[in-house]
């Protein structure tokens, strides 16, 4: 998503950021969670699962924020997201004497 400005606090504030889980043999294909995902993380897949459907596949992992709405559309819940902390900068203490 672009903005026209950029916001005051984006040294302080970092959006978050999540992992998308996706249980293969439990997807029907419907599509809901490729379709409403508000960051396109999603894609249909070109593999078929053991009922042969073709599930999605996640091609932008960067872009999930962890919304949660994959998992909230999905009528068969086989897609979830879970948040992934990110490694605080380790900032260099030097003492002087």
């Amino acid at each position: 998503m672009k903005y026209w400005r950029k916001p005051l606090d984006t040294d302080r504030v970092k959006p978050p950021h999540g992992e998308v889980h996706i249980v293969i043999d439990r997807c029907k294909g419907c599509g809901f969670c490729i379709t409403y995902c508000p960051r396109q993380v999603l894609e249909v897949s070109t593999h078929f699962n053991r009922k042969g459907y073709h599930p999605p596949t996640v091609v932008h992992p960067e872009a999930c924020v962890n919304c949660g709405l994959c998992e909230t559309i999905c009528p068969d819940f086989a897609i979830w997201s879970t948040p992934v902390e990110e490694p605080e900068k380790q900032q260099k203490v030097t003492s002087e004497k």
